[in-house]
């Protein structure tokens, strides 16, 4: 049903942190696989997406990897991200009922800085991104990344709200 696709480089206790919570969307049947995208990792990235079943693409072209997700809908997230709530029962609910794309509502509980909201444009992926598999094979291509198939017009907001991967890596430090 939904296929879940992460770009990482040398992020491997976001990834655990990302795939823990995405556990119980499996379980429930909502999410049939999650891909992993890497950039040159020298951590134990690839070992912790194996040891949760993740695909790990090494060389990879966007068209390909879409192409061979077995979701009809992609969840696009940065490692360290983790929905929150209710996230399975909307999750399932939207995409029976909907079309276009959606992104998560940020935490209420993880908001940056105020003066960190003003002066910076938060990253394409910091709320994560829900899209039809058809619709992102027509905006992949080559080595692009994830980041671009953000571009849309009309975007709807889900209810359920997205812990940023930033909590995670700033957690980290």
């Amino acid at each position: 049903m939904l296929t879940i696709i992460m770009e990482t480089r040398d992020n491997e206790a976001e990834l655990a942190q990302t795939l823990a919570v995405l556990v119980a969307g499996a379980v429930e049947g909502l999410v049939s696989d999650v891909i992993i995208l890497d950039h040159g990792s020298k951590d134990g990235s690839s070992d912790v997406a194996d040891a949760a079943g993740c695909r790990f693409c090494r060389d990879w072209d966007l068209a390909d990897v879409v192409g061979s997700a077995r979701g009809e809908w992609l969840m696009l997230l940065e490692p360290g991200a983790r929905p929150i709530g209710r996230w399975i029962d909307e999750l399932a609910e939207y995409v029976s009922m909907n079309k276009a794309p959606a992104r998560f509502s940020g935490s209420r509980l993880h908001r940056k800085p105020f003066f960190r909201r003003l002066t910076g444009r938060g990253k394409p992926l910091e709320t994560g991104f829900l899209l039809r598999k058809n619709d992102a094979l027509a905006a992949a291509h080559g080595k692009v990344g994830l980041d671009a198939m953000t571009n849309v017009r009309s975007v709807r907001k889900l209810s359920t709200e997205l812990v940023p991967a930033w909590v995670a890596v700033e957690a980290r430090r």
